[in-house]
């Protein structure tokens, strides 16, 4: 992408997408501190939110609890089950940047109507019902998005997550907002291959595959969003387990951050068997065309969102696709009204 290209720049989901490393290197690491000793004392948290409020800020926070052994419970889940739970000593964070979204909204109350004392909100919005019945609520400094499809958004909610980890863990001096600012920058211009490009497009179906960390995932919302194409997103061997038999040699698998004990049977089943395209995103060269980014250790799921970004444009550009404006997706799924 680039933004001195009108082609690019004419897009309010491209400059919101250029905007996610100024937003990093904004963050103040502090804000998060206050929630993080509440939630420390608590003991267990639940992610809760719909949609890409969910998706790769809460699975990229669960991955850092478990590779790092942070004494905390963690979950996820969507706000409708969640309220089947027994949460009673559990804490809740509520992601909607709206702050508006029906079914997160009425599961903090009814966690409030229960006498909950650790429910927490996350928005891009002041003043609203989610707001309202939180017991203290982050409010993004990104900004409200214009785009249907959220970007700058779902970095800052990372981020939010990201940080109180590392306030409970007492880790806090191993996050370089500014160096990993630059590598996403680096990630959202590096060019694309056309002929991935070309490939992705005539794809039925264009799958993303990877760890359950949110980045395989939540690229393959966006491209339903930024592209109009068919996705699924393959949670580790899953595209070796039996989905092959349905795919098709004109589909196309990205692989974010292969595993490198994987690869050869992902080359046997998809490549050799299927005869369809695997494409790596990794930083590192794989045996597949890879589309290589810096290294960022323990942070590079960010690095690695930004390149799937990067390469969704470049096929919603080429097919002719309107960016900001999907024919049926709606930027607050479900509003909460008056009435409920």
């Amino acid at each position: 992408m680039n933004l001195s290209d009108d082609r690019y720049a004419q897009y309010a989901l491209v400059k919101e997408m250029m905007e996610t490393p100024k937003v990093v290197k904004d963050f103040d690491l502090s804000r998060t501190a206050a929630i993080a000793e509440k939630i420390k004392a608590a003991g267990s948290l639940l992610y809760t939110g719909e949609g890409s409020s969910r998706i790769f800020p809460a699975k990229n926070s669960i991955r850092r609890v478990f590779t790092e052994g942070i004494t905390l419970g963690v979950h996820t889940e969507g706000s409708r089950q969640a309220a089947m739970y027994d949460l009673s000593e559990t804490a809740v964070f509520c992601a909607s940047n709206s702050g508006r979204t029906k079914e997160v909204v009425l599961l903090a109350k009814q966690l409030k109507a229960e006498g909950h004392g650790h429910v927490y909100g996350l928005t891009a919005n002041e003043d609203t019902p989610l707001e309202e019945v939180c017991d203290d609520t982050l409010v993004l400094k990104c900004g409200w998005e214009n785009a249907v499809a959220a970007t700058k958004s779902v970095a800052e909610q990372a981020l939010c997550y990201e940080t109180i980890l590392h306030h409970i863990n007492g880790s806090l001096n191993t996050i370089d907002l500014h160096a990993l600012a630059d590598k996403m920058e680096q990630a959202l211009t590096t060019d694309i291959d056309s002929s991935i490009v070309k490939t992705a497009i005539e794809a039925p179906t264009i799958y993303f595959a990877g760890l359950n960390d949110g980045v395989a995932e939540e690229l393959t919302l966006k491209t339903n969003e930024i592209t109009r194409k068919k996705s699924d997103f393959l949670e580790g061997t899953y595209a070796v387990h039996g989905i092959e038999e349905v795919m098709s040699p004109e589909d196309i698998v990205f692989v974010i951050d292969p595993i490198e004990d994987e690869i050869p049977k992902f080359q046997e089943v998809l490549e050799q068997g299927v005869g369809l395209t695997v494409v790596a995103i990794a930083d590192r060269d794989t045996p597949f065309p890879t589309i290589k980014v810096p290294k960022a250790g323990a942070l590079s799921t960010y690095v690695y969102l930004c390149a799937g970004w990067n390469l969704l444009v470049e096929i919603g550009l080429a097919a002719g696709i309107d960016l900001d404006k999907p024919e049926r997706a709606r930027k607050v799924g479900n509003e909460v009204t008056p009435e409920n």
